[in-house]
């Protein structure tokens, strides 16, 4: 199965919303889900921050990854967003069908 599932945190929703609709309108994945409430910690800099977030949840075709990644990170306010990527191994066929007719 060609289909990735894309992890992107963001600095809140808003953000998210923005980056989402994009990625959408551009057909490069069928859905983004927005989760509020993250809570990241992490190093930066040197210096150990500790945020609040949002998580998207991006769909996407193995081919379209790149120009994915792309269009994230120039619309992302961070100098180095999170961009994480895992296999889809199984999916449920009218919803993998409405996914292809989803995204180019």
């Amino acid at each position: 199965m060609d289909i990735l599932i894309v992890y992107c945190t963001v600095p809140d929703v808003d953000t998210g919303a923005a980056i989402a609709r994009a990625l959408v309108d551009e057909r490069l994945a069928p859905c983004v889900n927005i989760v509020p409430g993250l809570r990241s910690i992490y190093t930066w800099k040197g210096e150990v921050q500790d945020d609040a977030e949002a998580l998207l949840l991006v769909k996407c075709r193995r081919g379209s990854f790149e120009r994915l990644r792309e269009r994230i990170v120039s619309l992302h306010p961070y100098d180095v967003p999170e961009i994480i990527a895992t296999e889809l191994t199984a999916c449920h066929q009218p919803y993998l069908d409405w996914f292809m007719d989803s995204t180019d």
